[in-house]
């Protein structure tokens, strides 16, 4: 079986973009607040996307889909690991991707958007590896 992730492939370049884009734009001009806030949304479909897709990769680790189902974001990640889909420093780094952005939820706008942005060279390229886990095809 193989999981369709163009999906998330293509937040992935979108993000990349965003803040390729980010980085060339003066701090006081108005297009880094657009693609500032650009990166910080594809950060989150990014965050979201990968858990819902490596929970389908997961399932079939499970006596039933249901079981799967009820996994919040960490303990997905913690089972990728556990069944060697995904190194544990990547389940530790995934899982403090997620802590940081409820650390900083609480505060909207540009601190926020400042905090998200400084993970972003290192989830990006973290995100493309986990998308090829997600995508090997393997039997049911």
């Amino acid at each position: 079986m193989r999981i369709n992730t163009e999906y998330l492939d293509r937040c992935i370049q979108t993000l990349e973009r965003a803040f390729e884009l980010l980085q060339q734009s003066a701090p006081n001009d108005f297009t880094y607040d657009i693609y500032r806030a650009a990166s910080v949304k594809e950060f989150e479909l990014v965050l979201e996307q990968t858990g819902s897709l490596l929970k389908k990769r997961i399932a079939g680790y499970f006596a039933s889909n249901r079981a799967a189902d009820h996994l919040i974001f960490k303990d997905v990640f913690r089972h990728a690991a556990k069944h060697t889909l995904i190194i544990p420093e990547a389940c530790e780094r995934w899982c403090e991707y997620r802590d940081s952005r409820n650390d900083t939820a609480h505060r909207y706008g540009e601190g926020y958007a400042e905090a998200a942005l400084e993970l972003l060279p290192r989830f990006i390229l973290n995100a493309k590896a986990l998308s090829l886990v997600i995508a090997e095809e393997w039997d049911d």
